[in-house]
């Protein structure tokens, strides 16, 4: 049987590998009071170009995988690096190219979730 760690540590270690690599306006959906949720947190932001988003993508999966053995179920979005998603399961993460995250607009779209607001350092 495979444990999983909590969902708030992901969450936690996914937020600070978003910062190491300058991951730009961080927000955290808290999806766990929303009845058709398919995750308890999005993690969404967004990187300069398609060579920061995919080191953001890269570097959020070895962080998990380093620091709390969580491994990834799923990741789509490679091939072009505008909107990449890391699925965990309970954590989904939403890497984007600015334009891309503007044009989606996720926060808005599940805008009925719990909003944190991540400073950039």
């Amino acid at each position: 049987m495979i444990k999983t760690v909590a969902k708030q540590t992901l969450k936690n270690v996914v937020v600070e590998a978003i910062k190491d690599k300058k991951g730009k306006e961080i927000v955290v959906l808290d999806m766990n009071d929303l009845h058709q949720s398919i995750a308890d947190y999005f993690v969404i932001c967004h990187g300069d170009s398609n060579t920061q988003v995919d080191a953001i993508a890269n570097h959020i999966e070895r962080q998990a995988r380093t620091e709390i053995r969580e491994h990834l179920i799923h990741r789509e979005g490679s091939d072009n690096s505008q909107w990449i998603l890391l699925d965990y399961g309970n954590v989904v993460v939403h890497v984007f190219q600015e334009p891309f995250r503007r044009f989606y607009n996720l926060e808005d779209l599940w805008a009925d979730a719990n909003t944190e607001l991540i400073k950039d350092e």
